[in-house]
């Protein structure tokens, strides 16, 4: 099975507590390396300048075919408080042109600082037999010292078959918060809307919301957190045909990458792992059903 994936990788600096972190991530890096632990080959289309150490791709067998760029790798410095992070845009590389990739079973489109124009979305839905869309790329602004808000954006999101939004996003995105605003997301056009708000994880499909709650530990470094979360929500989909299950493995992905309290890629948790929270999960779903409008 194979997935391709959309999005810049990335250098961050990673500030928590006192300590500073340099890191390679990005949609590509965390989404890429978790569909490998899945056994999915991993098409990324990125981009990224001489100065990415790319070696942590070829170890982990992704393929980036024409992903080498004149101008140097996307970079952010993170602060993490807590749950909470501030960022900042300290480079960005060119955008990412369209490319078709042969035999892929699901498409992931997460761009990270607005490298992925509408018309490289529309191309993508196009050729996608199952889509997952993380906005987070395409509602991002930063001011003139590089700083990152939110801005209030619309996108086209027909034919896209998951999304994954926080509350912040959602509001951004459909003017609206919890049920309505998971409403307002499928009303245009997704099947599955995934809904984060802290340690509470939402699901609509059809006409119910699904919803797991990762266990109250104390976080350390989130970055990446949401990648890991998508890429093992499309893997297990286009694996089980399941959102349930979906559902469970995406959210144990996450929790498993915050109980190992390591930095970056390093906390892209196994799969055993994964499977044995989600295993936790399936049994603690609760879900209730939208009254007919």
């Amino acid at each position: 099975m194979k997935l391709a994936v959309f999005g810049h990788c990335t250098i961050d600096r990673i500030a928590i507590e006192s300590e500073t972190h340099d890191q390679i991530g990005g949609s590509g890096c965390y989404c890429g390396i978790t569909a490998r632990k899945f056994g999915f080959d991993v098409q990324l289309v990125t981009r990224f300048g001489a100065d990415f150490p790319r070696q942590y791709l070829d170890e982990n067998q992704i393929t980036y075919t024409g992903a080498e760029s004149s101008l140097k790798t996307t970079r952010f410095a993170i602060n993490v408080r807590g749950a909470e992070r501030d960022l900042r845009l300290d480079n960005v590389c060119e955008p990412i042109e369209y490319m078709y990739v042969d035999g892929v079973d699901c498409h992931i489109a997460s761009p990270i600082c607005g490298e992925i124009t509408y018309d490289t979305l529309a191309k993508i839905k196009k050729d996608s037999g199952f889509l997952l869309v993380d906005p987070q790329g395409f509602l991002r602004a930063r001011d003139g010292h590089g700083n990152i808000t939110l801005r209030d954006t619309e996108i086209d999101l027909d034919g896209v078959d998951a999304i994954k939004v926080n509350v912040d996003e959602a509001a951004h995105l459909v003017n609206s918060s919890g049920d309505e605003a998971m409403l307002a997301l499928q009303r245009r056009g997704v099947n599955n809307v995934l809904l984060t708000d802290g340690t509470d994880i939402s699901l609509l499909n059809g006409n119910r919301i699904y919803s797991i709650t990762l266990p109250n530990k104390q976080v350390y470094d989130t970055t990446g957190i949401g990648d890991i979360f998508c890429a093992a929500f499309c893997c297990t989909m286009i694996k089980e045909r399941d959102f349930l299950w979906a559902l469970c493995f995406a959210g144990g992905a996450a929790q498993a990458a915050l109980n190992s309290r390591h930095v970056g890629l390093q906390k892209i948790p196994r799969k055993g792992t994964i499977q044995t929270n989600a295993s936790y999960f399936y049994n603690m779903i609760k879900f209730r059903t939208l009254a007919t409008r």
